[in-house]
């Protein structure tokens, strides 16, 4: 078994010099590899209060040790940076081949520093790193960016890149990889302050693995046991374009800005009628699931509007967040964004903000460009996407994102603005939710179903114990779901695969014979990392001026009665918030103030 800790490539796109280090042994026993490097190169290198759109901001694109590989649901990747929309901790996850590519160029990851003079993209081989002039795609939308650095570099050439979005700095523009989006916090607007249009990597198909023929046997054996699994089978037909169904029934799909728990047309909108209209299926590097579902649209309005989804987060963030059931315009609209390099969630909330400053007259058709934003409509959404893509308009103050937007209209606006830590949220009506409510609330990045995803209150999952999804009192299980989901990252594992049967226990000797290392073999070993690499996310952001005032769900959730169209949880609010925090810092280890207290630290390795 030969160690294998990774290497990473500092990129400096002011000077154009390029160095390659390798990741300490101590650093991979302690953070393994993904979302765990990502915030250990972070904190380390990046200086506090630096403008996140500055030339000293610092991008992080990484992928994790078993990506490449022959096994499955591993070779995702993500980004790692300073969000511009939120000011704290960023790091947004994305799929398709980007994040075995960059394996198979024998990096675990790059660091992106400094600004180029001009638009450049970054080109990757075995041989070594170009830094090129990007003249010829600057101002091209995704698709062709994509499309022109495949006919100069050739068929095995896998991209990550920024569109029009990125370039205008929108705060939350989208890195955009095949169809698939680094979607949350901005990170593409990061790449767009820095004149960087694209990283493209051109390589044939090789990994270097500690122990290469334990690992390919472990590998053979997850296959087929996720394979064999119900809940994989179920992903692999109908990806999450089913979960809908399921929130409607439950009353906890948003609508019209966080008003209702229902759509009034909910079955137009569920996964069956999706189904009629899917053209094809697309996934994520050597993964049989393809759970990406392509749908066309053969007639009306949006004829020719072609998406690898829109998936649940998209197929929600263009129909609930304006009350609307045409499926077709949740197409165009999820064209647009994938385009145009946005991410859907903050769009489609920053749509129904708009929405409904139009309807209670805070704003009117002088300031929309004639556009009438009403509720149920949603031709006016699909220009809106266009006009924040570009940032014309009424668009460029929505690009600025919700909470900046409010701050900027003023008139008690800050009401309607869904967000935490000034990250729009997503499709899971925290009211009647409200496990999942309080992951929103306290994960670093801010409102993420994925930071810590309460399957709890959503399918009556029973690890680790179950909720009550109108109860207040489970802040373990916040926490568990939490570094659960951490400790996965560092694989990087697709956010699906522990509902395919496939646990820590199964992961371990996997990350052991990928990094050449019996320690991560160790499950107490293991179980610290996801909390190390919590707490260390937790002290960045304090760093930044972020604390225990920035945990809180929006006011109208905390102050106004979820109204849900017949369905349960009529009524709910989220009433016991500051004593949720209390007993959720007391568990985590930190004072009331929500910081991590010398113990605590002392006992993870990171006191200094």
């Amino acid at each position: 078994m030969a160690l294998n800790t990774g290497r990473f490539l500092r990129i400096n796109l002011t000077d154009r010099k390029t160095t390659t280090e390798s990741v300490p042994e101590s650093v991979a026993a302690d953070f393994i590899g993904g979302r765990g490097y990502g915030i250990r190169y972070l904190y380390d290198e990046l200086a506090p209060g630096v403008d996140p759109l500055g030339e000293q901001n610092k991008l992080l694109m990484l992928s994790g040790p078993l990506a490449g590989t022959s096994a499955i649901a591993v070779s995702r990747w993500m980004a790692c940076t300073l969000s511009p929309l939120t000011g704290g901790y960023a790091r947004s996850v994305c799929g398709a081949d980007f994040g075995a590519w960059l394996r198979f160029v024998d990096y675990d990851f790059l660091i992106i520093e400094g600004k180029a003079d001009k638009p450049v993209y970054i080109h990757l081989t075995e041989d070594g790193c170009q830094i090129l002039d990007a003249g010829e795609i600057w101002g091209k939308d995704t698709k062709k960016t994509q499309a022109w650095l495949g006919e100069q570099h050739g068929k095995k050439t896998r991209t990550a890149c920024i569109g029009p979005a990125g370039e205008k700095l929108v705060r939350y523009a989208a890195i955009v990889s095949d169809r698939r989006t680094a979607g949350r916090c901005g990170t593409g607007a990061v790449m767009g302050s820095k004149n960087l249009k694209a990283v493209s990597i051109t390589a044939s198909r090789a990994v270097h693995l500690g122990d290469p023929e334990t690992y390919n046997k472990l590998a053979k054996e997850q296959a087929k046991m996720i394979q064999e699994n119900d809940g994989y089978k179920h992903h692999k037909e109908w990806g999450t374009t089913t979960t809908q169904d399921i929130t409607n029934d439950l009353g906890i799909y948003p609508t019209s800005n966080f008003r209702y728990g229902k759509l009034v047309d909910d079955k137009k909108v569920y996964g069956a009628v999706y189904r009629e209209m899917r053209t094809g299926n697309m996934g994520c590097y050597a993964c049989p699931a393809r759970c990406g579902k392509v749908h066309t649209v053969t007639s009306g309005p949006y004829a020719g509007a072609h998406s690898e989804g829109p998936e649940y987060e998209s197929i929600w963030a263009f129909t609930g967040s304006i009350d609307s059931s045409d499926i077709e315009a949740s197409i165009a609209a999820d064209e647009l964004c994938d385009d145009l390099g946005l991410d859907t969630i903050s769009t489609g909330v920053s749509i129904g903000f708009a929405y409904e400053l139009f309807e209670k007259g805070l704003i009117s058709t002088s300031d929309t460009d004639g556009l009438e934003l009403r509720f149920g409509d949603p031709a006016p959404m699909v220009d809106l996407v266009k006009k924040i893509g570009m940032r014309e308009g009424i668009g460029d103050q929505l690009a600025e994102g919700t909470m900046r937007a409010a701050a900027s209209i003023g008139q008690g606006t800050d009401l309607f603005a869904i967000h935490v830590k000034g990250l729009e949220l997503p499709a899971y009506e925290p009211r009647g939710a409200k496990t999942q409510g309080y992951n929103y609330a306290t994960a670093s990045i801010g409102a993420s179903h994925c930071y810590g995803y309460s399957g709890q209150d959503i399918f009556g999952s029973p690890i680790p114990k179950p909720t009550d999804r109108f109860a207040e009192d489970y802040p373990d299980v916040v926490i568990f779901n939490q570094n659960g989901t951490a400790f996965k990252e560092t694989g990087i594992n697709c956010t699906f695969s522990g509902t395919w049967g496939w646990t820590q226990t199964h992961l371990a000797p996997m990350l052991a014979a990928a990094r050449g290392m019996e320690k991560l073999n160790d499950n107490a070993h293991l179980d610290t990392v996801g909390d190390r690499i919590i707490n260390l996310e937790r002290l960045f952001n304090l760093r930044e001026g972020k604390g225990r005032n920035d945990d809180y769900l929006p006011k109208r959730l905390r102050t106004e009665p979820l109204m849900t169209r017949g369905a349960a949880g009529e009524g709910q609010m989220v009433s016991r918030h500051d004593e949720f925090l209390d007993n959720y810092y007391e568990l985590r280890g930190w004072s009331k103030e929500g910081v991590p207290l010398p113990e605590k630290l002392k006992e993870l390795g990171i006191g200094d």
